[in-house]
């Protein structure tokens, strides 16, 4: 077996199981906080595209997908970022969701020794993808005092100059936070100077509360530089939360032409290709905006109801965007613990989701609580909490 393999910690839901094994919960009906799968329903029209294309399964789906799914992609990326132009051709690549190709693209953008430099707390795909690739995590704190947002200025040089890859994650999961576009075009700078690629996973990025302001993307930052062909940057989008769509398992990489060209060569060894029915399925999800504003009102809702009965209980404030609460509460594990013995409720330690380092776990003092139950759910949650906190 790989060795690599012992480096890797348990994934985050394995640790919570651990930490609840022991513990018998009130006898209330449970409500889970702790796993960001989207439970609004998905696009009615997504779910008869899919249907109607089943006899498409007879058929071996390319590598690249095909052309009216990444003219669909282009066309959205183009609408939504201000973008001038962007080539279906060269520039996108479908992806069986995010969490694949974020994965996959370190195996192909990463050479063993270098170093991947990665926000703490993180998706902890990051730092399995760069330990399997050969490459050394380096980590960079998302404290309250810098707004959540990874302190870069804290990176020494002699890392930049190691770095082959940059993962950003905006709006931040956990905590919601935005990189605005003058601190990427700072990133982007530095990739110049150093020679590295910017992943950007923006899988988060419709889901934001203020319907004039629209979260800004790298590819956008790019633009504003003049950089149509993206050189250096590649962002990574999701029907998952956008559309409610986990379990369709759609997404896309986009930018850079000669990354990608290297990446599609990559996945045509991986054997990842998206069914065509799906494709189909995606093709009409990415032309539709409407089901997409709906889903933000709903979420909008919730974070309304929420903080109005946590307000006064609980350190926590509405991030920039996501659909995650990242409430300060002192010791995050024995919260999730006993809030789970005295409510029933499961919520996810952040010290699950971030690393030590210098002494410091930059999750241990918070929870992330996913409000991606029922409006109805969420609130009697809230309720749960407050009672809990008295």
């Amino acid at each position: 077996m790989n060795n690599k393999l012992d480096l890797l910690q348990p994934y985050p839901f394995t640790k919570l199981a651990a930490l609840k094994k022991d513990v018998v919960p009130a006898d209330k009906p449970h409500i889970a906080l702790s796993i960001g799968e989207p439970k609004h329903a998905p696009p009615a029209f997504a779910a008869e595209t899919l249907t109607a294309n089943l006899d498409k399964l007879a058929v071996y789906p390319a590598t690249k997908g095909i052309e009216p799914l990444r003219e669909a992609i282009a066309d959205w990326l183009c609408g939504r970022f201000q973008l001038g132009k962007v080539c279906a051709d060269s520039q996108v690549l479908p992806v069986n969701g995010t969490r694949e190709a974020l994965f996959a693209f370190a195996q192909a953008a990463v050479s063993p020794g270098s170093k991947v430099i990665m926000p703490n707390p993180f998706y902890q795909i990051y730092e399995g993808a760069a330990l399997l690739a050969g490459a050394e995590p380096h980590l960079v704190s998302c404290r309250a005092d810098n707004g959540f947002k990874p302190d870069f200025d804290s990176v020494p040089a002699h890392v930049w100059r190691q770095c082959d890859l940059l993962y950003l994650c905006t709006p931040g999961n956990p905590t919601g936070a935005l990189l605005d576009s003058a601190e990427l075009k700072k990133l982007i700078a530095l990739a110049d100077q150093h020679d590295f690629i910017i992943a950007s996973d923006e899988c988060y990025s419709e889901l934001y509360f203020d319907e004039n302001r629209p979260p800004v993307g790298l590819l956008q930052a790019c633009e504003e530089l003049g950089r149509s062909d993206f050189r250096r940057c590649v962002v990574f989008h999701s029907l998952s939360k956008r559309s409610n769509l986990p379990g369709l398992r759609s997404g896309f990489v986009a930018g850079d032409g000669e990354i990608l060209q290297k990446f599609l060569l990559y996945r045509t060894y991986h054997g990842c290709a998206m069914p065509l029915p799906s494709q189909y399925a995606s093709i009409a999800a990415w032309r539709d905006e409407e089901h997409v504003r709906h889903n933000r009102a709903l979420y909008r809702q919730k974070f309304a109801s929420v903080l109005e009965i946590l307000d006064g209980c609980l350190d926590v404030a509405q991030p920039d965007a996501s659909f995650y609460l990242w409430p300060r509460v002192g010791d995050g594990e024995a919260f999730a613990r006993e809030l789970y013995r005295q409510q029933n409720i499961t919520v996810l330690p952040g010290s699950f989701l971030a690393r030590e380092v210098n002494g410091e776990n930059p999750g241990a003092e918070y929870v992330r609580m996913a409000l991606v139950a029922t409006s109805e759910e969420c609130a009697e949650a809230a309720q749960r909490i407050r009672e809990f906190c008295r």
